[in-house]
């Protein structure tokens, strides 16, 4: 476990975890942030909640109900940029723990993960 940067809220760490590790973790809720074109080119890590990133409030108001009592929230898009922004500003906003998931799904699917196809109840609308 990484943890970012120093003026970064205490609630937040960056991770380099597996796909498997991220599609078995009960404790963390694997949200990927990215838009529907993407989640159907390259797929989508097993059991991760489809949620595009637009705005924190509008992610937590989708988000919040899915989160169970004690799990972290963790954040995936292609390579990792969207999440370093997208965790910074959602951590400032909760108090639970925030996961930028480190390289995104580009790191996920060249350490040999395959992903799966992205469905309606994934949260996927035009899948």
């Amino acid at each position: 476990m990484r943890f970012a940067a120093p003026n970064t809220p205490r609630n937040l760490t960056l991770e380099p975890t597996s796909g498997s590790d991220l599609a078995s973790d009960q404790n963390t809720l694997l949200v990927d942030i990215r838009r529907p074109e993407e989640w159907k080119q390259t797929g989508v890590i097993e059991g991760a909640l489809l949620v595009t990133y637009e705005s924190p409030e509008d992610f937590l108001r989708t988000v919040i109900p899915k989160l169970a009592n004690g799990q972290r929230l963790a954040l995936i898009c292609r390579s990792g940029n969207r999440t370093s922004h997208a965790s910074r500003q959602i951590a400032g906003l909760v108090d639970f723990p925030v996961v930028d998931i480190d390289g995104g799904m580009l790191r996920v699917l060249d350490e040999g993960y395959r992903s799966v196809e992205p469905t309606q109840g994934m949260g996927c609308q035009s899948c």
